[in-house]
């Protein structure tokens, strides 16, 4: 199918901005803190996504689509801008100063006649010159009475309908509806209000399977099923204005769920990501597309999407002609992997080499395999136990696993959630999804461990990586703009971890 058959020609203005009425309108739904197992399109059982599961229905579900870096800022940043986590200097840390050097695709496309907004949670945590976040101007006035204290007062859905309201007939919209759920914290059993039962919960193999557990993810569940209403009545919204048969609607999330071996961490359910894309027309209802895409390449398709050309700064790839094409499955053989990493998440990590320093991690996943290289062993991958493991998130999961002693039998969850690492990890994901045997170091996995770092070296080296070049350190040294820490308590001076 032709692009331009179904983008109307662009008319250039005189001053060289491209004009043009009925260019698709975008909206991105952003879950904060979502994984892509808590959605009913990927086969959930206990959390009710019926909006998200109806749009699924009628667009294309993608099986394999990543964050590049799983933490809020980081993997925002990537899907912002277009580059590769560690091609963003401060960018690729979390809670950092944005450099002014990089462009974001809703100001590209607000200078070629665009109407752009956001509402909730945009680019963040972190600092940024100026007054306008990234993802565009703040629509967040609105407010409403939430049902428990842990979910936001914004009205996403209705700052959304007042954005519609307020932006120009003539012009194409860019939305970023960004909710801050189910980030924490959770009302403690707001579950029981909804009706819950924890027989219904299915626990990750990672996690003891207890009550404290199966609680914690049914409250998880009620802020995910809050995203899901805001997804529906932005999809009403969109329907009473007459717009809906002309918007391309991604629902996705930055990285996988607030708990412990999950979030901000390189393993599968912090990365991998729901992608779910409605596109009335054009995307054929009821696709799967098992092509890998990564959240780089979202910038450069919603410049295609709006009938330009990709940013020069933009390193993604367009996934436009996945999106056009009518058929599931694998589309393009060559996207057959994509590239992981991490910096500096949160503060909380110390040795004789200093302080605040990162878990710097690359990693490779493909259509079997995920190899990872912990570039620096010797430091604790989710921060110092004396500071609290800062690099997870409160919750009563993290309590209930970093109060078993060693010794004890439960004690193989502590070292599988907080523990060292050893230097490379190898999971064989069609039979181990949730990386439990690491293959690194057992015979005959050899050739494949090889072929993989040598395969991820090359690509980062040819992307300018630091750390691949040797100059890694940088990311230590770029500064943390977020909540202070007491070293001496472990404790925050102020705000919460994980923004």
């Amino acid at each position: 199918m032709n692009l331009a058959l179904i983008v109307t020609p662009l008319l250039l203005g005189t001053n060289g901005f491209a004009k043009k009425i009925n260019r698709p309108n975008i909206l991105i739904c952003v879950a904060d803190d979502a994984s892509m197992r808590s959605f009913g399109a990927y086969g959930d059982t206990y959390v009710n996504t019926p909006a998200i599961d109806k749009l699924a229905k009628e667009g294309a579900v993608f099986t394999n689509a990543y964050n590049c870096n799983p933490k809020c800022a980081p993997a925002r940043a990537c899907l912002l801008t277009g580059k590769y986590s560690w091609q963003l200097k401060e960018a690729t840390n979390h809670y950092p100063h944005m450099p002014a050097e990089f462009v974001f695709y809703p100001e590209l496309l607000a200078k070629t006649g665009y109407q752009t907004g956001f509402s909730g949670k945009g680019w963040g945590p972190g600092t940024f010159d100026g007054d306008i976040n990234p993802a565009g101007p703040e629509y967040s006035t609105i407010k409403l009475t939430p049902p428990y204290k842990g979910i936001s007062d914004i009205d996403y859905s209705a700052n959304f309908a007042a954005f519609l309201d307020k932006k120009p007939a003539d012009k194409p919209f860019c939305f970023w509806l960004g909710a801050k759920e189910p980030h924490r914290f959770y009302e403690l059993d707001s579950w029981k209000s909804e009706g819950k039962d924890l027989k219904d919960v299915v626990v990750p193999p990672f996690f003891p399977d207890n009550s404290i557990v199966r609680g914690d993810l049914l409250d998880y569940a009620v802020e995910v099923e809050w995203f899901d209403k805001h997804v529906g009545l932005a999809i009403k919204a969109l329907e009473a204005k007459g717009l809906l048969h002309n918007t391309l609607i991604v629902v996705t999330s930055d990285h996988g769920m607030p708990f412990p071996r999950i979030k901000g961490q390189i393993y599968e359910e912090g990365f991998h990501i729901p992608f779910i894309v409605y596109w009335k027309g054009i995307v054929l209802p009821g696709r799967v597309i098992d092509d890998f895409v990564n959240f780089p390449d979202v910038a450069p398709t919603f410049m295609e999407v709006a009938g330009l050309k990709p940013h020069e700064q933009m390193t993604g790839k367009s996934f436009i002609d996945l999106l056009k094409n009518t058929k599931s499955g694998v589309i393009d053989a060559s996207r057959d992997h994509v590239l992981l990493g991490k910096e500096r998440h949160d503060v909380g990590r110390c040795n004789d080499e200093g302080t605040n320093l990162a878990y710097p991690v690359r990693a490779l996943r493909n259509s079997q395999y995920l190899y990872s290289h912990n570039i620096k062993p010797d430091r604790w991958p989710v921060g110092n136990p004396e500071y609290g493991f800062m690099n997870c998130d409160g919750s009563p999961t993290k309590t209930y696993i970093t109060s078993i002693k060693p010794g004890a039998g439960e004690y193989y969850y502590f070292e599988l959630c907080f523990g060292m690492r050893p230097e490379e990890e190898l999971y064989n994901i069609q039979k181990d999804p949730n990386c439990m045997v690491n293959l690194a170091y057992i015979s005959g996995y050899e050739a494949i461990k090889k072929q993989m770092r040598t395969q991820m070296e090359a690509e980062l080296t040819a992307q300018g990586d630091p750390r691949t070049l040797g100059q890694g350190d940088v990311f230590d040294k770029y500064p943390y703009m977020g909540p202070g820490l007491d070293y001496k308590t472990g404790k925050r001076t102020k705000g919460n971890s994980g923004e």
